[in-house]
């Protein structure tokens, strides 16, 4: 499939300027998504523009990834309800290099469509204020500037000339690169779409240049919740020190039947006969979450490593019981800290381990997890409790510093669910 078409399978087409799909159909033209560095790192949401740009390239064309130095710096009012903070300028520079090696994992730089990252800070440190206002400023209207629905949505509550500007500069950023490297297409989410075609006019009046807009579905999920945030309202980020593996992998697992074929579509690379038989699969058996799995799979693989993804793997088994003592003891400490996030925790001296503590009075005086030694007695009678994975067969059994897991904890479960942590101190 070419470009638009592949687009439009996969449903991520919202606005398109006329003449685009002619103009891209037989390859070889060069197109940009921009990200601002308001943050040290990418979140899922990003990664509408940075599919966009991944089959852009793969159509044959050459993708151009714009980090805004300069206008994150300022500010994108597109989207929010009230005025943003701005951020100081070592924060901007840092987060910059933090996106830069972020999106340079995601694209090609070699070959005849190798891909490009750029930064607006480099072409906009030197622009002189008043040169901006004449060569830029004079070509869009602030009637035509207010009409857009970034601007529009803000007049009643207040937008500062500061915000205002943004759209003047994300419009010049697309001049400078029609102008410079020959780039004929912006991308971006439905919310760009007043940014984008600002910048198509500024080039069509100052350069007499015909270029084109592209732009992508915002997503919500079905359950009217904003896409690229977990069920407690954290952000989902694609840095692992900030979104660790395992909830990543989680966030996807958890997506529902109605949102996994477009998930699917938007943001794996799985081609459509593959998509396509997986629902196929998934239609027959729902409750084995076939589309979920796949998805959860292919992303964590790509956005972090295939080992990350069999860490994971090896972590998501242990709450439905299929990890053994060994998979615990590889799993990285960050993982099994987010798979058991939540669970009781206790906390007992180490010292107590050199000699040795007796396994009824560890579960039930120090972990709480038994009401009494009685009960945990009954408990070990009956096969129902387990230390790191392994059945405890002895109620003689003294709980020891070889049980450790990390060095640090111990993992205590009582019948099929119930969890708790135990941390040395």
């Amino acid at each position: 499939m070419g470009f638009i078409e592949e687009l439009r399978w996969r449903g991520m087409i919202q606005g398109i300027t006329p003449g685009a799909g002619e103009k891209l159909m037989s390859g070889g033209c060069v197109g940009y998504a921009g990200f601002d560095p308001t943050a040290p790192s990418l979140h899922i949401g990003h990664l509408i523009p940075i599919m966009l740009l991944v089959h852009f390239q793969r159509s044959g064309n050459r993708p151009i990834a714009l980090v805004g130095g300069a206008t994150g710096m300022i500010g994108d009012p597109s989207g929010k309800s009230e005025e943003r903070n701005l951020l100081p300028l070592e924060t901007v520079r840092h987060n910059e290099e933090r996106l830069r090696l972020q999106l340079g994992r995601f694209l090609d730089f070699k070959g005849p469509c190798a891909a490009e990252i750029v930064n607006n800070y480099d072409w906009f440190a030197d622009v002189r204020f008043l040169d901006f206002l004449r060569d830029v400023g004079k070509h869009l209207t602030v009637n035509y500037m207010v009409a857009k629905d970034s601007v529009k949505d803000r007049w009643d509550s207040g937008i500062s000339f500061t915000e205002f500007s943004y759209q003047l500069m994300q419009a010049y950023d697309f001049l400078w690169l029609y102008t410079k490297k020959n780039c004929v297409l912006q991308m971006g989410g439905s919310d760009q779409w007043g940014n984008i075609t600002a910048g198509a006019e500024l080039i069509r009046r100052a350069a007499g240049g015909e270029v084109h807009a592209l732009t992508c579905p915002l997503l919500t999920r079905a359950d009217g919740g904003k896409f690229g945030k977990s069920e407690g309202g954290e952000t989902v980020w694609l840095d692992p020190a900030m979104t660790s593996p395992y909830k990543f992998y989680q966030y996807w697992l958890n997506c529902s039947d109605v949102d996994a074929p477009r998930l699917l579509r938007m943001f794996t690379l799985l081609p459509r006969e593959e998509i396509e038989r997986l629902e196929a699969d998934h239609a027959r058996v729902p409750h084995e979450r076939i589309m979920q799995k796949a998805l959860a799979r292919e992303m964590t693989s790509r956005i972090h490593s295939e080992a990350d993804c069999q860490s994971v793997l090896e972590a998501t088994g242990i709450l439905f019981g299929e990890a053994t003592t060994e998979s615990l003891r590889r799993l990285p400490e960050k993982d099994f800290l987010s798979v058991f996030e939540g669970v009781p925790q206790a906390e007992i001296p180490k010292s107590l381990l050199e000699k040795g503590v007796p396994v009824v009075e560890f579960v039930a005086d120090w972990a709480k997890l038994f009401a009494s030694r009685g009960e945990a007695k009954r408990m070990i009678q009956q096969g129902g409790l387990s230390i790191n994975r392994d059945k405890v067969t002895d109620e003689n059994l003294r709980v020891t510093a070889a049980h450790l897991l990390n060095g640090r904890y111990i993992l205590l479960q009582k019948g099929k669910k119930s969890y708790c942590v135990v941390k040395v101190i």
